[in-house]
């Protein structure tokens, strides 16, 4: 058995977050060292370490996970003047916690390139 990362206890309720949305794929919350006005966390709730286990996920949670970040993102009023999502995959693209997540970035104009 893994040891339980950050976002397993806040899965489970044993670290406290300031949750935005949850449905039955996913759980957000805003990302304690935010990078923009906006700044939320997505995790599925069926753990993956990392995104390029996705190549041999099922299907339909792929497409849960991915889809729920977009409701995420409307539930939170960025669609009008648009967002950023990001998946660091690994340690050189700075991944800090194995568990697969995606960062939603908003609130203000973002620059290019983003590292």
């Amino acid at each position: 058995m893994t040891e339980a990362t950050i976002f397993d206890k806040i899965l489970h309720g044993e670290i406290p977050a300031q949750i935005v949305f949850e449905d039955d794929s996913v759980l957000a919350f805003r990302d304690v060292h935010p990078q923009a006005p906006t700044h939320v966390l997505v995790i599925p709730k069926k753990k993956l370490a990392r995104f390029s286990e996705l190549a041999t996920a099922p299907v339909a949670d792929v497409a849960a996970f991915f889809s729920s970040i977009a409701k995420v993102a409307n539930h939170l009023g960025l669609e009008k003047n648009g967002y950023r999502v990001v998946i660091n995959n690994g340690r050189d693209a700075q991944q800090s916690v194995e568990y697969i997540h995606a960062h939603i970035l908003g609130g203000r104009a973002l620059s290019w390139p983003p590292g």
